[in-house]
């Protein structure tokens, strides 16, 4: 059991990763309507799109350590 709490923690992980790049992407995109304010309607619909793929592999690492942890818990 131990091994597979390690591997689902692991996979959680993976929304550490989404955060940051979500993080970045917002703080480049506020720069750049700032740089750029008639361009703000592009930057945004690209910011919020890039935002929601980001996201969803936070969402597949969540699912995956519910998997591995669900798996175990069944068999």
């Amino acid at each position: 059991m131990g091994l597979l709490a390690i591997a689902a923690g692991i996979a959680v992980f993976t929304g550490v990763g989404a955060g940051i790049g979500i993080g970045i992407a917002t703080g480049k995109a506020a720069e750049g309507i700032s740089r750029q304010p008639e361009a703000s309607g592009k930057i945004m619909t690209t910011t919020i799109l890039g935002a929601a793929l980001s996201e969803a592999t936070a969402i597949y690492g969540f699912v995956v350590a519910l998997i591995i942890l669900f798996v175990k818990w069944a068999g």
